[in-house]
């Protein structure tokens, strides 16, 4: 690594572009086995969490206590709470981990708090995590992820995925040098809409930084943008304020993943970033489980078109007036084209799942909670894969795949046309390449998002790259 080292030392730079990093799975996010998390906690605060308070968002001191072959940590006055919307009122609910609360500015590897999700409505419990890896595989900016089996005062509440919290450590390791910006968390009913200029009326749209300011102006102002410009206007003006190849990006995924509980069918379940070097929005997926054929409204999401896969009886514009230009609604063809041809197939997916259900198969197995909502046996984990549930899962993860797939290149159309402005996309036939490692001046690897010292980067490409990342 020397010898690479000495042969592209450049000159330090003083920032890095935007381009986004994918930070490296650390000793929080195992892939390879499944770490333990164990919560003591008072026996009366716990019943007031799970039974008298379901609703509340109060975080009770607890013990946290992580246990894995790499790592093994205790920590005191953690806030335990519950967390999700429906999955409160589940058996098997999710839990939030929060290592600060109690101990301002603390973070335990690098994280403010953990989500721990029960996906007590995905037998598989692989939906969500496979759609966070594809979010990864296509460049776009998605949570890491992990298994974990959670006890609580020494009860085996099952097994659990870890999923990385977005705030504003998930953008200052994304997001090199250009972490400042505002970040809105889109809640049920965000359909983009335009209601006016007073702040008040976009309470759905929750700004998690810098909320000392509370300035919701850019915001308003990309809404206006969105839903008043001209037809001749449209394309140049939003380009100016949304990166719209990377939503493009991000749509393609969502149709395949069928993720029906998304901005264009659902309006739920995204962030957006305001990047400050350039001021335009990015658009975050998240809460992934109600994906790969999972189903409340008897609609076969393996064959909807994919160019009319929106809820057709309610707005959304940021869907409708991208589809309605030839060059975007082009754009997005040619991402699902190369999703389509790189690893949204079922070469590449099924050894993927294959080798998770090995991975999660005795915590899966031994946990009882999974059954306790909808009567998930273990045999119906073991043929998750392959064979339908029935009711809300519908068809198996193997079958959504392949119908998908095929259903999707059918109705592909792809002409290659040029984009009409001279700003926002580039027209680049493969995906920009990313970091994929970062190793200070002796040759050792180091996280990707470290600050204050001079690295350099690999890229996907096999380029390489000397930043100075500061504080």
């Amino acid at each position: 690594m020397r010898l690479i080292i000495c042969s592209f030392f450049i000159v330090l730079l003083g920032s890095v572009n935007a381009q986004l990093v994918h930070p490296a799975n650390t000793s929080a996010f195992l892939q390879d086995e499944v770490a333990e998390v164990r919560i003591t906690i008072n026996p009366q605060a716990l019943n007031s969490i799970l039974v008298d308070s379901v609703d509340a968002n109060y975080e009770y001191p607890a013990t946290f206590v992580y246990h894995s072959s790499v790592w093994n940590d205790s920590i005191t006055n953690v806030g335990f709470r519950l967390r999700g919307n429906t999955s409160r009122h589940a058996a098997k609910k999710s839990f939030k981990i929060d290592f600060n609360v109690y101990q301002p500015g603390f973070k335990w590897m690098n994280l403010k708090c953990m989500n721990l999700n029960g996906e007590h409505n995905d037998v598989s419990i692989m939906r969500s995590r496979t759609c966070n890896e594809l979010l990864r595989e296509a460049g776009l900016p998605c949570s890491r992820t992990s298994y974990i089996k959670l006890f609580i005062n020494n009860e085996y509440r099952g097994l659990y995925i870890n999923v990385e919290h977005i705030d504003d450590q998930f953008l200052e390791a994304r997001f090199l040098n250009n972490d400042t910006g505002d970040l809105y968390k889109c809640a049920w009913g965000s359909n983009l809409t335009y209601l006016g200029a007073n702040a008040n009326n976009y309470s759905t749209y929750e700004l998690k930084t810098n909320t000392a300011l509370n300035d919701k102006s850019a915001l308003i102002n990309f809404i206006n943008v969105l839903n008043n410009a001209s037809n001749a206007e449209f394309p140049c003006a939003i380009q100016e304020l949304l990166d719209v190849d990377s939503y493009l990006n991000t749509l393609a995924l969502e149709i395949l993943m069928g993720q029906w509980d998304g901005y264009a069918f659902n309006k739920n379940n995204y962030y957006l970033y305001r990047r400050p070097s350039d001021g335009k929005f990015v658009f975050i997926e998240y809460d992934l489980d109600n994906t790969f054929g999972v189903d409340w409204f008897n609609i076969n999401w393996s064959m909807r078109n994919v160019y009319a896969w929106q809820n057709s009886t309610e707005p959304r514009p940021l869907y409708t007036r991208l589809m309605a230009v030839p060059y975007f609604k082009d754009r997005f063809s040619f991402y699902m084209e190369q999703h389509l041809a790189n690893f949204f197939n079922i070469n590449y997916l099924s050894p993927l799942w294959e080798s998770t259900q090995l991975l999660i198969q005795d915590a899966a197995l031994a946990d009882d909670y999974k059954g306790y909502d909808y009567g998930f046996t273990d045999q119906d984990f073991l043929d998750a894969i392959q064979s339908p549930w029935g009711s809300h899962l519908p068809t198996s993860l193997s079958s959504y795949a392949i119908n998908r797939y095929n259903t999707a290149n059918n109705q592909l159309v792809y002409n290659q046309l040029i984009n009409p402005c001279s700003v926002g996309i580039s027209e680049m036939e493969s995906k920009s390449p990313f970091p994929t490692a970062a190793f200070d001046l002796m040759g050792r690897e180091i996280p990707i998002e470290t600050k204050n010292s001079p690295i350099l980067l690999l890229f996907s490409d096999g380029s390489t790259q000397f930043i100075f990342h500061q504080d």
